[in-house]
């Protein structure tokens, strides 16, 4: 018997070979079984803006770098790609599962130029996260695509952009607050978005009273409306998702002007389970947990100043 199972062995590992040669993909266990190949992991692409304001404020790449690193380290079916700017490569965005923008807003949001072929892209399912001011785009077309995208956006002389501090002692019950604390914290909380009307296939995340000093400015695109202040004192909406019909996510958040803010435990987790949701991976029973950075990491890949 053993010259025939000597044959029997060199026979499946011939097997295997020839599977390997021909069917790159797939694998063959030591016993000759054919498995399957192991899932494609989902990609998350990163869009930084550049400097536009002070030291430890719009630190945009920063932000995409310590955000980027610990959604990899705690979602092991993600990869992530942080680029510098709107990504000129051709195949940037070939098997992204979703998108984060965090960059400069309003008339020079890095998306204005390349409106269409985000669309393609919101059509195939791909996700879409935006951050602080990358929530603005100017009225009209651009609105119009983020009220589809994501479910809102900054509209000037509708919506302000004050600092307070934001206490947001409830939160829904959602995977993207999963393991998320009711928390408080001072940053520029941008609020009276301009939603989907009747906030059709939104949710809100973050929600809460603004203070009456958030309204002392004088009327001006960011500062102040008859609008707003018509709704003083009312709950407002300072983060929020959206599924689309075509099965795409969407995720805004008006925080992150302050480069800080991504140490707080609860900030980040939130942030990090967004992304994670809306790139369709699993959120687990606790939220994204991931080390808070150190002062050294917390200096890493800032603007020049």
């Amino acid at each position: 018997m053993r010259p025939f199972l000597s044959l029997s062995i060199v026979g499946l590992l011939s097997l295997g070979s020839l599977l390997t040669t021909f069917f790159p993909a797939c694998t063959v266990r030591s016993d000759g079984v054919h498995a399957a190949p192991a899932p494609a992991k989902k990609r998350v692409v990163f869009i930084a803006g550049g400097c536009s304001h002070g030291a430890g404020e719009h630190e945009h790449k920063a932000g995409c770098m310590l955000l980027a690193k610990r959604l990899k380290q705690a979602v092991p079916a993600l990869e992530t790609e942080v680029f510098a700017g709107w990504p000129t490569t051709r195949n940037a965005f070939d098997q992204a599962a979703a998108v984060v923008i965090y960059g400069d807003g309003g008339d020079s949001h890095m998306v204005l130029k390349h409106l269409e072929s985000m669309n393609d892209l919101m059509k195939k399912g791909v996700g879409l996260v935006c951050i602080h001011y990358a929530v603005e785009v100017p009225k009209g077309m651009a609105g119009n695509y983020f009220l589809d995208w994501i479910g809102g956006y900054f509209e000037t002389y509708w919506s302000v952009n004050p600092v307070w501090n934001a206490e947001y002692r409830s939160l829904p019950k959602h995977a993207i607050t999963t393991g998320v604390k009711p928390f408080a914290t001072n940053d520029e909380w941008y609020y009276h978005m301009r939603f989907r009307k009747n906030m059709e296939g939104v949710t809100p995340i973050l929600t809460t009273v603004p203070p009456a000093s958030t309204l002392e400015r004088k009327d001006g695109p960011h500062e102040g409306n008859p609008a707003v202040r018509a709704e003083a004192g009312q709950p407002q909406h300072m983060a929020w998702c959206r599924e689309r019909p075509d099965g795409g996510r969407g995720f805004g958040i008006t925080g992150g002007h302050y480069h800080r803010v991504w140490a707080d435990d609860n900030v980040r987790k939130l942030v990090l389970n967004a992304i994670s949701w809306v790139a369709k991976a699993e959120v687990p029973a606790g939220g994204i947990d991931s080390s808070k950075p150190s002062p050294e990491e917390m200096g890493q890949n800032l603007c020049p100043h």
